[in-house]
C-alpha cells in the first residue's frame, strides 16, 4: 500500500473526458443546421406566441383600467415592454428542447459534451464527482478522504457567519419602547 486511499468499483465506467467547448470551437455543419433549426424553431413557435399573448394581454389590462396608460406616449411603452418579455420568455423556454436536439446528433463534440455534462450530474453520489467547498450541504460526505489539517486550511479559507436567529419582536406593530413624551421640569421655549 502507498498511502494513499485508493479503490476502485469493478463495474465501474470511466467517463469519457469532456471536450473542450470554448469561444474558439467552431460547430460542425450539423451542429449549424440544429442551431439555425433552433432559432426557427423557438422564433415561431415559442416567441412570437408569447409575445402577442403578453402584449393582448398587457392592453387588455390597460384598456380595463388595471394597468394605467403613460400620459403622452400611451399604451405603447407598456406594449413594447410585454412584446420583449414574451419574445426572451419564448426564446429561454426553448432551451432544454435545443439541448435535447444537441445530444441526440451522433458525431458531435457540443452533443458529446452535454451527454457527458448530464452523465455526470446523474451519477450516483461519490462515484465520478466531488462535492465543492462551498457547496451549502455541509452535512454531506465527500467520497474522497481528506486530512485534518486539509479541512482546518478549508474552515480558515471559507468565511464562517453565526446564524441569526429569526425575532419578530421589532416589526411595526410591536411597542419599541420608545415614547414622545416631553421632558418635565426644564421649559426650552
Amino acid at each position: 500500500m502507498n498511502g494513499r486511499a485508493d479503490f476502485q468499483e469493478s463495474n465501474a465506467e470511466v467517463p469519457r473526458p469532456i471536450p473542450h467547448i470554448g469561444a474558439d470551437y467552431i460547430p460542425t455543419e450539423e451542429e449549424r443546421r440544429v442551431f439555425a433549426e433552433c432559432n426557427d424553431e423557438s422564433f415561431w413557435f415559442r416567441s412570437v406566441p408569447l409575445a402577442a399573448t403578453s402584449m393582448l394581454i398587457t392592453q387588455g389590462l390597460i384598456s380595463k383600467g388595471i394597468l394605467s396608460s403613460h400620459p403622452k406616449y400611451g399604451s405603447i411603452p407598456k406594449l413594447i415592454f410585454a412584446c420583449i418579455m414574451g419574445y426572451f420568455a419564448g426564446k429561454l423556454s426553448y432551451v432544454k428542447t435545443c439541448q435535447e436536439k444537441f445530444r441526440n446528433l451522433e458525431n458531435s463534440p457540443l452533443g458529446e459534451a452535454l451527454r457527458s455534462g448530464q452523465a455526470r450530474r446523474s451519477s450516483p453520489s461519490g462515484h465520478y464527482s466531488q462535492k465543492s467547498k462551498y457547496d451549502s450541504n455541509l452535512s454531506g460526505h465527500s467520497s474522497f478522504v481528506t486530512s485534518p489539517a486539509a479541512d482546518n486550511i478549508e474552515k480558515e479559507m471559507l468565511p464562517h457567519y453565526e446564524p441569526i436567529p429569526f425575532s419578530a419582536s421589532m416589526n411595526e406593530s410591536t411597542p419599541t419602547g420608545i415614547t414622545d413624551h416631553v421632558a418635565q421640569g426644564r421649559n426650552f421655549s
